[in-house]
């Protein structure tokens, strides 16, 4: 008997049932209900933002989605992202999003778009035209024990996010985003949008995110996303002019331990393969791999 498959945008409400999914294939990340909504319903128009979901008998079993990236001065640029629930692979529903996806990229002028795969996923990939260009290695580690905390150089207060100006945490996010190994640059991020889909996004929690301030300037940070009893390294990074004082270690071995006394027992990151200082610092905390992804890249015919 024949699986009928249904594919449509998805909506808000699909939100818990597209999450499920997600942590089925992903056991190291973390987005929560209300995180997986806001991706759904806040893109911003010029984005082009297209989410789908397939269904079996009324089950989501499956979620595709593509739009523009906004945050690089490179035109034409643009991301896909699939994942399909492990008990209704080989059913080509993978290939149907691909291909409804990719068609809805073509005709909002994207030149290029990237992905990222599981190593079973590599050969279905380049059967639809993309190639490799690096890795990202996901880790993860449980809060029971920490290494002892690094001292706070002086003339450096730590501070939670929800202490902080967000245009302060605006500018300390865009610059370090600069030196983020990407296949183009993020280097195009406006305050307005900044806002929508990081300060007042649901999964960031400004309590547990910590910076290293530096009067009122943000020398370094960590933003915090939870889930229940798991968080995600949203993001980490230290503004050049205070790199080498052990910042970036200081400020996310404060927030694991905030993490710990608020209840959460696991944590996880992803890095870049070329991102040696943070794959060094999370060795460190005491993080093991537990997952690499493949960045993939097709040129779309137009």
């Amino acid at each position: 008997m024949t699986t009928r498959v249904v594919i449509r945008q998805a909506v808000g409400e699909d939100a818990e049932a597209v999450t499920a999914v997600r942590r089925a294939v992903f056991s190291y990340k973390a987005m929560s209900v209300a995180a997986t909504r806001h991706a759904i319903t806040v893109a911003r128009p010029e984005e082009r933002f297209l989410p789908l979901i397939a269904e079996v008998d009324g089950q989501v079993v499956a979620w595709g989605a593509a739009g523009l990236t906004v945050w690089t001065s490179q035109p034409g640029q643009s991301y896909l992202t699939i994942f399909v629930h492990p008990d209704h692979r080989k059913q080509g529903i993978g290939s149907q999003l691909a291909e409804r996806l990719h068609q809805h990229l073509t005709e909002v002028g994207a030149i290029r778009v990237r992905t990222f795969v599981h190593p079973d996923g590599l050969e279905f990939a380049r059967n639809l035209g993309y190639d490799g260009t690096r890795q990202m290695h996901y880790a993860g580690v449980e809060l029971k024990s920490l290494p002892e905390q690094p001292e706070t150089p002086e003339g450096i207060e730590l501070v939670s996010f929800d202490e902080v100006d967000p245009q302060a945490a605006y500018t300390a996010d865009t610059i370090a985003a600069l030196d983020e190994p990407s296949d183009s640059p993020m280097d195009s991020m406006e305050y307005d949008r900044w806002l929508d889909e990081i300060w007042n996004a649901p999964s960031m929690d400004r309590s547990l995110s910590v910076a290293a301030m530096a009067g009122d300037e943000m020398a370094a940070f960590t933003i915090v996303e939870t889930d229940g009893d798991r968080m995600w390294s949203g993001m980490t990074g230290t503004i050049p002019a205070y790199r080498g004082r052990g910042l970036a270690k200081l400020v996310k071995s404060v927030a694991l331990r905030r993490a710990a006394a608020a209840g959460i027992t696991s944590a996880y990151t992803s890095n870049d393969d070329e991102n040696g200082p943070m794959l060094a610092i999370n060795n460190w905390l005491g993080y093991h791999r537990v997952q690499t992804e493949l960045a993939l890249l097709r040129t779309l015919d137009n």
